[in-house]
């Protein structure tokens, strides 16, 4: 008769199928392209006009003289 044969898996075996696991994990994460990028996008431009009176006002305030 048949005896079942007894799988051995060697602590070097499990290390680097973990590695390659997570190695691999790590590069199919880093290829896509976070959800939110044109959002972050948006907030690294000015929030704010140059031309606006706000500004326009702030910028003439403090070119008054220092007294």
């Amino acid at each position: 008769m048949h005896e079942p044969r007894k799988v051995t898996i060697r602590r070097r075996d499990l290390l680097l199928a973990v590695t390659a696991g997570g190695a691999a994990a790590a590069l199919g994460a880093a290829s896509i392209p976070p959800a939110d990028a044109v959002r972050r996008r948006d907030k690294r431009k000015p929030q704010y006009r140059a031309d606006s009176p706000e500004v326009q006002t702030f910028y003439r305030v403090n070119r008054y003289p220092a007294k």
